[in-house]
Parts: structure tokens; C-alpha cells; sequence
């Protein structure tokens, strides 16, 4: 059994984006995969022997999916951090161990309750399984890198995108897997509920003006740098090349609005070459256009933010973003845990937060929502963005640099993040990135425009804004992810209540 569940925890893993350049295209979200992979889960908990042989299953399924999905921050730790490899190989594994708790915890309750009422067990699995999903993705500032739902941008599922986010897809998929687990032990109905789910994906309309329509187009040129990570702050070598190619490649752009990614300016300010700072303000001011420009703002007295600075014509005050969702260890340290950000040689520190809902900028008709490298993760707090839908984004603008991560499976996986959420909300996506994936993505999910990766360069594309509400931009925009908490948990109850009949199903022996 061991020896499947491994391969199965590894099949999730590489569900949510092909890793290898053989047998489909590298980085494509497999939903059939991941299907699999949980169906596989559900096959080896119904042949466990206790509550306790449940949760080894469920820790072990969930730490080697984990580590395969997130293996990537041993490049960050060990290749630019100088952390020794073996330390941080553990690193890795003691992070997947210790959010595969939540998993682990799910499935133990799952096969103690399960022996009471199994008929209801599939559905129950999906309840238990989700909460776990939430958990990891909210609890401890979350990390919700990796869940199910992301392998879902294809599929018959992925019609449920715009209603209930990448949590609910995922509820809907673990559910359906642990049916495929029990097979023709099951109840027929989960098989009827099964088709009927598939068959409303093929039946019901889904044209481009499903819940959004048109708000105009906008021209787009977005800047990747592909400056070294290893010499990105060092002021011989990548300083001076960041500030000389993007004051360049800025003033030289002929679209209306120009990004470029995250610290693309790795300095402060103040401490920019003479006129550097006021080249750029009174260039877009005086030529119509806009620019998006990721930079560090703050001093010693009032702290600092990772922040994206906004110049627009004819605006006398540049406009600013500040991260909000900040990254653990990155941007601030966790208590009791600066003795391992020592260990590495890497400039963390702790950053000022901003407001979770920061007002869009508006230029040339549209509303711009910046946001900064794993912000997109979190569709509930861009979600609050929704609150007044005549204020609401209608184009959403992703300033990252993951360069921390090398040439890895990470820049596909943020890629497909980004991909959900311009599903969710039907909102189109411009990325800029210092390394890729540097792309515009259209309000259904699909890369329009496209730069090669690990390679300095300038894409030209068009993107075209979006206003209107998706069911899920409307729900969790006014109560977050409660709805999914609340619903997940009355079906838990509801499918082991003692009123309910037992009937003849039973666990696999």
C-alpha cells in the first residue's frame, strides 16, 4: 500500500503543474491526474485499521505531496540563502510535516466517523478534507500553495470556478475522488450526483459575457528584467544594471500603460542617482502614458514596505501600493524564529503591512489593482477589492520576483495561481516578473501574451479590462471564506448524524 500511496501523493503534486517536458506540456495543470491521486488516497484510508493508521496514511500522503509540490524553497534556502543543503532539505520536509498535520487530523476523524455511517463517507471526506485545505491556506498567515483545486483550470470542474473558488473546485474534487475510491462498494446515487456534475459543465452557456463584460482595451508593455537573484542587490553589479535597463526600457515603451516587476527598483528613493527619481515622475506625467514600478518605500524612523509606485499623466502625486500579505521568513520574521533566518545570507527583515483593500488606480478608463508576488494566492482578500462593484478592479496587475527559486516548477504553479484567480473573478491578469512567467492573461483564464522565460525581455501586448461580479467575487467579498467553513463543517455533522440510516455500505477490507 505504501509504495502506492507514494506515487499517488506524488501524481498531486505534479497535478497542479506537470513538472517534466515529456508526456504533456511542462507546467499544464492535469485535473484527471489529481483526481487519480486522490481517489488513490481514499483506496488506502479505507483499508486502515484504526484512527491512528489513518492519520500515518493521511501525514504520510500529505508531507510527500507537500514537499514535491514546494520542493523549490531549498533553491531559495540553500542555492542563494547558503543554508547547507542537508539543513535545508529538512527545512522543506519539517514545513510539509507540519502542514500535512492538517491533513493527517482530517483523515482520522474521517475513519473514526466513517465507521459509524459510511454511506455518507465520500461526501464527509470532502467536508473534512476542505476544512483541512482552509486551514493550511488561512490559519498562520496561510500557505495555501499547492491545494487541489488549482489542478482544475481544465476539466469538467473548472465551470465552477466563478462560483465557489479554487476551495470549493477542490471540495468538488476530492469528493469525486473518494467516489471513484469506493467504487461499486458506494452508494448509486454518488454516481448519479457524479454525471449530473459533469453533465451541467458541458450543458450550461459559458460565452465570454458569463457574469463580466467589457470595460475597453488598454496597451501593455510588461518589463522582465532577468536580473541575477545572486547580484540583485549588490551595488557593483545588479543595482546598476537593474537601475540603467528599466530607466531605459520605461522612458522607451509606446504603450499606455508599462509594468515592471517587484523591487525592479532594488533601491530606496533617496537613495537613487540624481534626477533618476524625477526623470521617470515628469516623463509619464508630460507623455500620457502610465507606469507600474515596483520598489522598496520607507526610513529607519517610519519602517518600510515592499511597495509598487504608480505615475500617471498629469498626476501631480505618484500613487502607491503596499504589500499587504506579507511572506514568513521573507518579509517578516516569525517570533522565536530569527536564529534561522541567521543561518541564511539573504536581506530579510520585517516590512510594514498595507491595507488588505487598497483603493485601484485609475487611468485611461480602467481601474489597475496591483498586487505583489504571492498576494495572488489569497483570492479572499483580493476579493475584498469587491465590496463596491463601481469601484471594483477591472484589471488586475501582478508585480513578482521568484528568481529566489531558479529555473523550477515554481514559476509554472504561480502562473497557474494567477490563471484561477483571473477565473474567479473574470478578471483579466498583467504579470511582470524579474525572471517569468511574464505574460497577460484574458479574464478566462487563458495566456494571451507571452514572454520567453530566463530571458531579459520587453512584451508588448493588450489587455482588455472587465467589470461585473462572479458569484464568487459577490460572496466572498462579504464574508470571505466563511460560507465554505460553515458549509463544510454542517456536512461533516450532517454526514454522520445518528438519526441517519447506516445502510449496507462498508469499508473495503
Amino acid at each position: 500500500m505504501w509504495p502506492l500511496l507514494f506515487l499517488a501523493a506524488l501524481c498531486h503534486a505534479a497535478s497542479i503543474a506537470w513538472p517534466f517536458h515529456f508526456g504533456f506540456e511542462s507546467g499544464q495543470a492535469l485535473w484527471a491526474l489529481q483526481g487519480l491521486s486522490l481517489a488513490g488516497l481514499g483506496w488506502a484510508l479505507q483499508k486502515a485499521q484504526s484512527a491512528r493508521h489513518a492519520f500515518a496514511i493521511g501525514q504520510g500522503f500529505a508531507t510527500v505531496a507537500l514537499s514535491a509540490t514546494f520542493w523549490w524553497l531549498f533553491v531559495a534556502m540553500h542555492t542563494y540563502g547558503g543554508l547547507p543543503a542537508v539543513l535545508a532539505v529538512l527545512a522543506v520536509v519539517a514545513l510539509a510535516a507540519a502542514l500535512g498535520l492538517y491533513y493527517a487530523l482530517a483523515c482520522a476523524l474521517w475513519w473514526r466517523l466513517a465507521q459509524k455511517n459510511p454511506r455518507y463517507a465520500a461526501l464527509a471526506f470532502a467536508a473534512l478534507w476542505t476544512i483541512a485545505e482552509l486551514a493550511r491556506g488561512t490559519w498562520l498567515t496561510g500557505f495555501g500553495w499547492g491545494a487541489g483545486g488549482y489542478a482544475h483550470l481544465e476539466g469538467p470542474l473548472a465551470f465552477y470556478i466563478p462560483w465557489l473558488g479554487v476551495y470549493g473546485v477542490g471540495a468538488l474534487a476530492a469528493w469525486a475522488g473518494m467516489v471513484l475510491a469506493q467504487g461499486k462498494n458506494g452508494p448509486r446515487w454518488h454516481w448519479a450526483a457524479l454525471a449530473v456534475l459533469v453533465l451541467v459543465s458541458v450543458a450550461m452557456p459559458q460565452g465570454p459575457e458569463r457574469f463580466s463584460r467589457s470595460h475597453g482595451a488598454l496597451t501593455v508593455t510588461v518589463l522582465q528584467g532577468n536580473i541575477a537573484q545572486n547580484e540583485k542587490f549588490e551595488a557593483r553589479t545588479g543595482i546598476v544594471q537593474s537601475l540603467e535597463w528599466y530607466r531605459q526600457t520605461l522612458l522607451n515603451a509606446k504603450t499606455q500603460l508599462v509594468v515592471a516587476p517587484e523591487t525592479a527598483i532594488p533601491v530606496l528613493p533617496q537613495q537613487l542617482p540624481a534626477q533618476y527619481w524625477n526623470d521617470l515622475r515628469t516623463h509619464f506625467q508630460r507623455n500620457g502614458q502610465a507606469a507600474l514600478v515596483g520598489i522598496p518605500l520607507g526610513d529607519n524612523r517610519l519602517g518600510y514596505t515592499n511597495s509598487v509606485v504608480g505615475f500617471l499623466p498629469e498626476s501631480p502625486k505618484v500613487l502607491r501600493y503596499d504589500k499587504h500579505h506579507l511572506v514568513p521568513f521573507g518579509e517578516f520574521i516569525p517570533p522565536l524564529f530569527r536564529w534561522f533566518t541567521n543561518l541564511m545570507h539573504i536581506p530579510l527583515g520585517d516590512f510594514n503591512r498595507g491595507a488588505v483593500a487598497q483603493a485601484p488606480f485609475a487611468f485611461a478608463g480602467q481601474r489597475l489593482a496591483p498586487h505583489i508576488c504571492y498576494e495572488d494566492l489569497f483570492g479572499e482578500e483580493l476579493a475584498q477589492r469587491f465590496t463596491e462593484p463601481t469601484a471594483s478592479p477591472t484589471v488586475f496587475v501582478n508585480l513578482s520576483n521568484i528568481g529566489w527559486f531558479g529555473n523550477t516548477v515554481a514559476i509554472d504553479q504561480h502562473l497557474n495561481i494567477a490563471r484561477m484567480r483571473a477565473m474567479e473573478f473574470e478578471r483579466p491578469f498583467v504579470r511582470a516578473t524579474n525572471t517569468g512567467a511574464t505574460v497577460v492573461i484574458d479574464h478566462h483564464g487563458q495566456v494571451t501574451h507571452a514572454a520567453p522565460r530566463l530571458t531579459q525581455a520587453v512584451l508588448v501586448g493588450e489587455v482588455n479590462g472587465r467589470e461585473g461580479l462572479t458569484p464568487y467575487a459577490w460572496w466572498a467579498s462579504r464574508f470571505g471564506l466563511w460560507p465554505l467553513w460553515l458549509i463544510c463543517i454542517a456536512l461533516a455533522v450532517f454526514s454522520f448524524a445518528p438519526f441517519l440510516p447506516a445502510g449496507p455500505v462498508g469499508r473495503q477490507k
